[in-house]
């Protein structure tokens, strides 16, 4: 390459020099170059501003338009039963969750773009954000009604499930209170289960899109890679403790070994729970698990292989009792069909934020829908108080080794069976 040209090519060249053919030539190159830039710019369908980037010409205005005749209006297309089918939810509890969205972050505010054109309505981005979780469908398959991307879709699924989480965690997910505690341990006498407080269980999730090198970790028995959800369910569905991540390799006894669903009773925490069975006074509330889990005082499991009339009885009413976390499981996958197939995310912790949107809605929904009364108001969660680190031995230190020693107790979890044995008996086996 001549000076000349060089100079040309940097934009230094003031036009000082004569020699006119060099001068054509190099700009003959520059136009070659610039049509060839052209033509590949057009073959990757390039229009936008980021290089290789389709542009389309959605018409999100006329959608949103078409979404809000369909469901939203004065006088929808579609009346509240439909809408409750394919939104899970009711149109006030919609509304509710979309303006608390709306509060704590823009991205549910319909915006102008650049260009000034309308961007996506909230009620766009959630009601994508609900098709996918409630249907388990592709995010690129709601582009046809909703006119929204695939990765646009993704990250309103995202955001909403970062939302859902901050706002209604601490009401939705939270352990019970002093009012919960008396009315959990009021059913549960009233069911036969004196100091009953839940069901314990595991539900596995696949995970389709599980790295090659973290399969043989999160295979378990199915050959497959899972994550598994720990959860404590009541009578009424309600869902009081989930703990989520675990890989599908480790079994319920590992994964309970794991969790903090006993945390706030090792360390004095947890609100007190006084029953009497069979004449016999105990102050730590229990749980129905089946026969894998470890035999602890908070734990009842069933009798595998009961003798006499007693103890099958007490194994039947065990087992009808304990099914509680496994019709939440069953409700949960029904009404949220993407914990129900595989998960087709690659990062386990977005899996997590789902999975806790979908235990979070469920029970925003089971509040919606039931009738309460002034006794089955949800309190509000009491404030905590701030953790003090020491390394000497406190007395709250000692406290929560003797909590410890009694939750793993095995003695105690002997003797509330036979109480319980005996307790059943009495109340209704002579029904038999």
């Amino acid at each position: 390459m001549s000076n000349l040209t060089h100079r040309i090519l940097l934009g230094e060249f003031d036009g000082s020099s004569s020699d006119d053919d060099e001068i054509a030539m190099v700009q003959l190159i520059m136009a070659r170059q610039f049509q060839k830039f052209q033509r590949r710019r057009q073959q990757r369908g390039h229009v936008g501003s980021t290089s290789g980037r389709a542009w389309i010409p959605r018409d999100r205005v006329a959608a949103d338009q078409r979404l809000n005749a369909d469901y939203f209006c004065e006088y929808p297309l579609y009346d509240e039963k439909l809408f409750q089918q394919r939104f899970q939810m009711s149109r006030p509890l919609f509304h509710k969750i979309l303006g608390k969205l709306q509060e704590h972050d823009v991205t549910f505010v319909q915006r102008n773009d650049a260009t000034g054109a309308a961007g996506l309505s909230g009620i766009q981005k959630m009601t994508s954000a609900l098709r996918m979780m409630a249907y388990g469908t592709p995010a690129d398959s709601l582009d046809e009604y909703l006119k929204i991307g695939g990765s646009t879709a993704v990250e309103s699924l995202q955001s909403f499930c970062r939302g859902v989480i901050s706002i209604f965690e601490a009401e939705y997910l939270r352990k019970p209170n002093e009012a919960d505690t008396a009315r959990l341990l009021h059913v549960g006498n009233q069911r036969g289960f004196p100091g009953m407080l839940g069901s314990l269980d595991c539900m596995h999730w696949q995970w389709d899109k599980c790295p090659t090198a973290y399969h043989g970790f999160f295979s378990g028995r199915s050959g497959k890679p899972t994550i598994v959800l720990e959860a404590v369910a009541s009578y009424d569905l309600w869902i009081w403790h989930a703990f989520f991540g675990m890989p599908g390799s480790f079994n319920d006894i590992n994964v309970l070994d794991q969790s903090h669903l006993f945390d706030d009773l090792s360390a004095g925490r947890a609100p007190p729970a006084h029953f009497v069975v069979n004449g016999s006074q105990y102050d730590m509330g229990y749980y129905l698990a089946d026969g894998i889990y470890p035999k602890w005082a908070t734990l009842v499991q069933t009798i595998s292989q009961p003798q006499g009339r007693k103890k099958q009885h007490f194994a039947r009413m065990q087992e009808a009792c304990r099914k509680d976390v496994e019709r939440a499981f069953g409700v949960l996958q029904a009404r949220w069909a993407i914990v129900r197939g595989p998960a087709r995310f690659w990062n386990e912790v977005d899996l997590g934020y789902i999975m806790k949107t979908c235990v979070i809605l469920h029970n925003l929904i089971i509040k919606d829908q039931r009738d309460h009364d002034a006794s089955d108001e949800i309190t509000e969660l009491l404030s905590s108080n701030r953790i003090q680190v020491s390394r000497d031995i406190t007395p709250a230190l000692v406290d929560f080794f003797k909590n410890n020693s009694r939750i793993r107790s095995n003695e105690a979890h002997h003797s509330l069976r036979n109480d319980l044995i005996e307790h059943l008996w009495a109340r209704n086996g002579d029904e038999e």
